[in-house]
């Protein structure tokens, strides 16, 4: 396995909220994935003002870049999640779609940053990642 995740003992449990601590490459290439949006493949925005679909459209979006290196989400090392105008209510929300995208997998780890604007003003999340190919 290139990636082993470290989750020590005498840490919090910050599997039960969907990242861990820490992930140690193992050899392989490593994938530097751009932040993606809430676009689908014609440019679409997906989820207007809604930020669990355009989460999950992010999450498929970096699923897609995975796929196309032959790569899976259990191969990301790093997550970072920005979200617009953050507030306790939403981290249920995107945190939910982040577990369900890894299928039951240990999550890689993840910094969540409550950011004022992204990009374009519709935009409401954005994730980052960093894997590594076998």
């Amino acid at each position: 396995m290139p990636r082993e995740l470290v989750n020590p003992p005498n840490l919090y449990n910050s599997v039960q909220y969907g990242f861990s601590h820490a992930a140690l490459q193992h050899g392989g290439r490593t994938l530097h994935l751009a932040g993606q949006v809430a676009w689908n493949a014609q440019g679409d925005l997906v989820g207007a003002g809604d930020l669990a679909r355009q989460t999950r459209q992010v999450l498929e979006n970096l699923k897609g870049v995975l796929t196309a290196v032959g790569a899976r989400p259990t191969d990301l090392v790093r997550l970072r999640t920005y979200v617009v105008k953050h507030t306790p209510d939403k981290l249920g929300v995107v945190l939910g779609e982040i577990k369900a995208f890894y299928e039951g997998a240990e999550p890689a780890p993840n910094t969540y940053l409550g950011v004022e604007a992204l990009a374009l003003p519709e935009l409401l999340v954005e994730i980052e990642a960093i894997a590594v190919i076998p």
